[in-house]
C-alpha cells in the first residue's frame, strides 16, 4: 500500500530520507532539542519524514536551521555520501512538457544557452500508440559504462551511486558521450556564460560549477543539495510533481509534495528503466503513461515557443 501523504513544498525537509531534520522528542514541555532557551511557539505545523519513515507534525519553531556546508575536498566530492543510494522516479503521466525542470537545471548550473542537461522528450512507442512527454536525464548508472572508457577518471562514480564529472580532469575527448547509450552528455564548445561570483568561485566537482570549455556536463542529480537535505532543483521546480527523488537504502522517495514507499511505487505502477538490456542498471525509474493529468497536446504550445525561440 503506497505511503502517500501531502506536505507543502516549502516546509519539506527530508527528515529521515537525507538525514538533517530535526526531530522532537517529548513534546509535553516546549523544548528546542538543540538548545536550553526556551521557544516561542508559531502555532504553524511542518510535516517531516521521521528515520523509520513515518510522518510526524511539530511546530516550525522545533526546526534546526540547515547549516551551510563546509567546503569539501575533491577526495570527499569524488566519495559521496555514506550509507546512501540515490534514486530518481519519473512520472510520465503528469508530465505537461512545461520545462520548468529544464530551465531551473539551467538556471542553477548557469548551464550554456543552446545545451541542456535535462530534455524533455516528445515519445511514441508505435504507430498507434498515444504520445507521450518523456523528461530525461543522466541515468546515474550503477554499471556506467561513460566511467569505463574514460582515460583520465574524469568521469567517476560514488559510493552513493551519483555518477559526475569533474572537469579540472576532462581532456574532452568525449569518449564518455560516444559510450553513454541515453546521450545524456553534452560538450561545451564555447565559454560559459557566468556571472561574476560563479567564475571567481573554486570549482567544484559536486555542483558542477564553475563550467569549463571543452569539457562535458551532464545531470549531476544535484549532490550539494542533498547534502544540505534539500531536493533537486528539477523535482522542486516541477508544479505537478514528476520527479521524485529518494533513497534506495531508505525504500523512499519524494516529490516535495508527497512521499511514497519506492518499492511499493515501482511494484503497484509497473516502474521500469529505460534501456534495461543494456545491462546498465540506472538509477532512474520511471511510471508509464497511464491515467494522464494532461492530453499531450497540452504541451505542444510549450514546445512550439522553444522552437520560435531558436
Amino acid at each position: 500500500m503506497n505511503n502517500n501523504n501531502n506536505i507543502p513544498r516549502r516546509d519539506f525537509l527530508l527528515g529521515g530520507l537525507l538525514g538533517t531534520a530535526a526531530l522532537v522528542e517529548g513534546c509535553s514541555e516546549p523544548k528546542n532539542p538543540f538548545a536550553q532557551d526556551e521557544v516561542v511557539l508559531t502555532g504553524e505545523k511542518v510535516k517531516l519524514l521521521s528515520v523509520d519513515g513515518q510522518i510526524i507534525e511539530i511546530d516550525r519553531a522545533f526546526l534546526k536551521p540547515v547549516p551551510d556546508v563546509p567546503h569539501l575536498s575533491n577526495a570527499e566530492e569524488r566519495q559521496g555520501v555514506a550509507g546512501k543510494k540515490f534514486i530518481m522516479v519519473i512520472d510520465l503521466a503528469r508530465c505537461k512538457n512545461l520545462k520548468k525542470c529544464q530551465s531551473a537545471c539551467n538556471h542553477m548550473h548557469q548551464v550554456h544557452p543552446g545545451q541542456n542537461w535535462i530534455k524533455v522528450l516528445g515519445m511514441e512507442d508505435a504507430d498507434h500508440t498515444a504520445p507521450y512527454w518523456q523528461p530525461t536525464t543522466c541515468m546515474h548508472c550503477d554499471e556506467p559504462p561513460c566511467v569505463k572508457v574514460c582515460p583520465v577518471d574524469a568521469t567517476f562514480k560514488r559510493q552513493d551511486g551519483i555518477v559526475l564529472i569533474d572537469s579540472d580532469r576532462c581532456i574532452g575527448c568525449r569518449f564518455c558521450m560516444a559510450a553513454c547509450p541515453y546521450s545524456t552528455r553534452v560538450f561545451n564548445w564555447e565559454e560559459p556564460v557566468l556571472t561574476q561570483e560563479v567564475a571567481e568561485q573554486p570549482y567544484s566537482c559536486e555542483t558542477s560549477m564553475p563550467q569549463k570549455k571543452g569539457t562535458v556536463g551532464k545531470c549531476d542529480f544535484c549532490p550539494d543539495m542533498t547534502r544540505k537535505g534539500e531536493l533537486p532543483h528539477c523535482v522542486s521546480a516541477c508544479p505537478n510533481g514528476v520527479f521524485m527523488f529518494g533513497d534506495l537504502n531508505e525504500d523512499s522517495v519524494t516529490n516535495g509534495a508527497e512521499t511514497f514507499r519506492f518499492s511499493d511505487l515501482i511494484k503497484d505502477r509497473a516502474g521500469y528503466r529505460l534501456m534495461e538490456d543494456l545491462g546498465t542498471k540506472p538509477s532512474v525509474y520511471y511510471l508509464p503513461p497511464v491515467n494522464r493529468n494532461f492530453p499531450y497536446e497540452a504541451g505542444l504550445e510549450n514546445e512550439n515557443s522553444e522552437e520560435t525561440k531558436k
